[in-house]
């Protein structure tokens, strides 16, 4: 990590775009609460809440956020939270006026003393993103900020690139910090200790050993009232050209050198040049059944929940390698893992019929990071027959000590201290829309699912023998 890390924060003016949307409310409140509990807030600090709408008076806003809190976090603290919410107030801003917000930014700077940074954070809808940074610049409040953007990056390639020129007219590459919180996640950085800690595993991780590798994140939930947001993005805008793709970017990357911000981006990068833009005859759209009667969807909606693709990465390591991702919305179960299969020994000692289970390693992406292994070895008794036995590597029991953090507070803090190796740079975001692009160019026939299965049948059948789960 970059030496920032050990530095005392500067004060800060933290200025939440859509503050009282359902992101600030699930996600960054609670990541504030828990960088508060945990003393890692600067000593200095003022939130400012901003969206088109007020809720009320300063006081009723606070309450909100209360309210939010007590739903989302477990034995709060009442005298943290207490400190947090005094230092929380409400702004109206909109896309064509921002100055009575750059007026209260201003007066939170005067009362928190010199060398005040800004942090704003937008959490604003793509079509809403360009209008907001060009009164971000209008109104002076890029000055000494730190700009972080939520996916998606635009919705498409074209959209992608308006948007960055956008940021660029107002900002520097260095000041802005594009989120996935998927890159937060303890496990995901685990990948990296996995790979490049333990000798026993580089050497494997490659078109030699590897047969395929999937990386799944299926949810039981539905849109739950985000239909209006799902009619403009889709799964495949939500989910694959953000946080699935930016997971098999961290599976497939050559060893960086250092857990730098430089050495990280530049390793992430080199896979994604190497990524063959995706095949729409190997992808499966799906929608479940229901969808279109979700409020603010249309009636005859096309708009995929549910999406399953085969990637490749044309490279030494990985040639010929598949990449399987798959995600949806009102599945049989909710799990993010990532399994990397092993091909089979060409031993022919065991018949292939005789073997219970594949190799698999299979990274559980949960807040507490598991890892598991599946192995054959001999079944105890007087004939040579082999049994599935599974190693596994739980870091929170191993570690009980350790303080995880939560992918929000974990980002958060990281842009307090200017830290980007867990944030994608622009020429990523770019890549992997042009890899994404042959699909929404020539788009596949979206298929109907039951809520509660595993997707549609098309989608099951695209890896030979099935997925992992399901």
């Amino acid at each position: 990590m970059t030496t920032a890390s050990a530095e005392p924060l500067a004060p800060h003016v933290l200025v939440v775009f859509g503050a009282t949307g359902d992101l600030a409310a699930r996600k960054l409140f609670p990541g504030l609460y828990r960088l508060a509990a945990a003393g890692r807030l600067p000593a200095a600090y003022a939130v400012i809440g901003s969206g088109r709408n007020s809720p009320g008076t300063d006081a009723e806003f606070r309450d909100q956020v209360r309210a939010g809190l007590e739903e989302t976090v477990d034995d709060l603290d009442r005298d943290v939270l207490e400190e947090l919410l005094g230092r929380i107030g409400f702004c109206a801003s909109q896309a064509d006026d921002g100055s009575d917000l750059a007026a209260a930014v201003r007066s939170a700077e005067q009362e928190l003393g010199d060398d005040v940074r800004r942090l704003l954070y937008l959490s604003v809808p793509p079509s809403a993103l360009r209008s907001m940074v060009e009164m971000i610049g209008r109104e002076g409040l890029a000055e000494r900020a730190r700009l972080v953007v939520e996916k998606p990056f635009g919705l498409d390639l074209e959209s992608s690139r308006e948007l960055d020129a956008t940021v660029r007219e107002v900002v520097e590459e260095d000041q802005v910090f594009r989120i996935d919180h998927f890159l937060g996640k303890e496990a995901v950085q685990n990948i990296l200790a996995l790979r490049f800690a333990n000798g026993f595993f580089e050497p494997a991780w490659g078109r030699h050993h590897v047969e395929r590798v999937e990386i799944d994140v299926p949810e039981e939930i539905g849109i739950e009232g985000r239909g209006s947001f799902y009619e403009s993005t889709g799964a495949l805008r939500d989910m694959v050209s953000t946080h699935l793709l930016q997971l098999l970017g961290h599976v497939a990357l050559e060893d960086p050198g250092a857990f730098s911000e430089e050495a990280i981006r530049d390793a992430r990068a080199a896979v994604y040049d190497d990524l063959r833009p995706i095949d729409p005859g190997r992808v499966v759209l799906g929608q479940y059944v229901g969808y279109r009667d979700e409020d603010g969807v249309d009636d005859d909606s096309e708009v995929e929940t549910f999406v399953a693709l085969e990637a490749f990465v044309d490279n030494d390591r990985w040639r010929g390698v598949p990449f399987y991702l798959r995600t949806g919305k009102a599945m049989a179960a909710t799990h993010r893992q990532i399994t990397v299969r092993f091909r089979e020994p060409e031993s022919p000692m065991f018949a292939p019929e005789d073997r219970p289970c594949p190799n698999d390693l299979v990274l559980d992406l949960a807040d507490e990071p598991l890892i598991e292994l599946e192995l054959r070895g001999k079944r105890p008794g007087p004939d040579m027959a082999l049994a599935t036995a599974t190693m596994r590597l739980d870091l929170a029991e191993e570690v009980p000590e350790a303080e995880g953090l939560e992918a929000y507070e974990r980002l958060l803090l990281d842009v307090l201290r200017g830290d980007h190796t867990l944030f994608a740079r622009s020429d990523e975001i770019e890549r992997l829309w042009e890899v994404c692009q042959p699909v929404l160019d020539d788009r596949p026939n979206v298929h109907p699912y039951p809520r509660g299965s595993w997707g549609p049948q098309p989608a099951l059948d695209l890896p030979d023998g099935g997925w992992r789960v399901g």
